[in-house]
């Protein structure tokens, strides 16, 4: 299905539209978009769409997960959550909330009535609300006012002030911020104010910054989260680091969590909650890119340029019988990307595989894949079971995070004195 790929949307169009997978398969109708609205002059945010599937359900897709938009279709990636869509206090609904909201427009001294609102995404993939569609005010009887298009930030009544939401002025300094950056500023909040900030970054943003933060500070935020935005959340993370932040939570809790979470994605995280630690199960990713013998390198490379994979995730891709999802069917080899670089668009991965990089079982222990990972050089190795199927990969960040000492996100001597 090949369609063109917008980079910015005038919203109130994509009422109605169909939302389609990769594959072609019918998600479901966009019925409405959900906007952040901020302090100052920060646009508002688009943070997702609201789509109807079966049974009249509505659902939040992520903007993250919207790969292409046209003028009658929307193409989304990833598992879609199909728990229903509830609205947060920080968001507001477009077609339900702001179209037909009447705004003051500054520079004409006049209220004008939003008719619709153009997204824009930004080169940091996010998207913002950059320009108006407005009606001004008729004159005389049944006379229609005139329309026009105008940016953002030439009306009144779009923009929060402070006082409104405490996280709000923080969230803005923080939006450029990496992950781990904004780790570190949280774990300077209050718990109270740390909480303030996590309720109000989206489920993506708040996923990335939890796999960043100590084990204390990111088991008392998940704690402190509602349980149904817990399990969002922890849906969003990579499984090893959700993994990871369930076995330190209470049991009762980290059951209760799992109930709430997608049955797919639950089981993947009781199979590495099965695991120790310390072993090459318990450090695995069970998302690394798996590719059926049949797939072409150009397709493997559209598979590793996906700007949300890890370095280390992105530099090899495994290649198994189908099915592709961990557990896999029978493990094949290893492709790496340079590797994928000089071959022929048209090659088949099956020809050009790495079967010299042997796979290690998940009760590996972290000594013995320390010593493998030095020897060879590695950044990443797959991990099957004793019939072969792949059931994901350690990557060198897994290895490295499991070497250092307990608290070392906290020690800034350690790091100001390695810089």
């Amino acid at each position: 299905m090949t369609i063109g790929t917008a980079t910015r949307v005038f919203l109130a169009r994509l009422s109605g539209i169909r939302v389609f997978d990769p594959n072609g398969d019918k998600v479901g109708r966009v019925r409405d978009a959900v906007v952040v609205l901020r302090i100052g002059a920060n646009p508002p945010r688009l943070t997702g769409l609201v789509v109807e599937v079966a049974s009249r359900r509505r659902i939040f897709v992520p903007m993250t997960k919207v790969t292409a938009i046209d003028a009658s279709q929307v193409i989304v990636t990833g598992t879609v959550n199909l728990r229903r869509f509830e609205k947060r206090p920080n968001e507001t609904l477009l077609i339900g909330e702001l179209l037909d909201r009447s705004v003051h427009m500054r520079q004409a001294d006049e209220d004008v009535t939003i008719l619709d609102v153009a997204a824009e995404k930004a080169v940091t993939r996010d998207w913002f609300i950059t320009e108006l569609f407005v009606r001004r005010p008729g004159s005389g009887l049944r006379r229609r006012g005139a329309t026009l298009v105008i940016d953002w930030d030439q009306v009144s009544g779009l923009s929060l002030p402070a006082s409104t939401q405490p996280a709000e002025q923080l969230l803005a300094t923080l939006d450029t911020m990496r992950p781990a950056d904004i780790a570190n500023v949280l774990h300077d909040l209050t718990p109270q104010r740390r909480l303030d900030v996590a309720r109000a970054l989206d489920d993506e943003r708040l996923a990335d910054v939890i796999e960043e933060l100590a084990d204390d500070d990111r088991v008392e935020l998940v704690s402190a989260l509602e349980a149904e935005r817990a399990a969002d959340v922890l849906e969003e993370m990579d499984p090893a680091d959700a993994a990871d932040l369930l076995s330190d939570l209470p049991p009762e809790q980290a059951e209760d969590l799992l109930e709430l979470i997608e049955p797919d994605e639950a089981e993947d995280l009781r199979r590495l909650l099965s695991y120790d630690e310390f072993s090459a199960g318990g450090m695995m990713t069970s998302e690394p890119i798996v590719l059926p013998p049949d797939a072409t390198v150009a397709e493997a490379l559209a598979q590793i340029r996906k700007p949300d994979l890890s370095p280390a995730l992105a530099s090899q891709v495994y290649v198994a019988r189908p099915p592709t999802e961990t557990p896999t069917g029978r493990y094949l080899g290893t492709c790496h990307f340079q590797q994928l670089l000089r071959e022929p668009p048209s090659t088949l991965v099956s020809a050009i595989v790495d079967v010299n990089l042997a796979p290690v079982g998940p009760d590996t222990p972290l000594n013995v894949i320390t010593r493998l990972f030095a020897a060879y050089n590695l950044v990443a190795l797959p991990v099957v079971d004793e019939s072969d199927h792949l059931l994901g990969a350690v990557t060198i960040d897994d290895v490295i995070d499991h070497m250092l000492p307990d608290g070392w996100r906290d020690n800034d001597d350690d790091a100001e004195g390695g810089a």
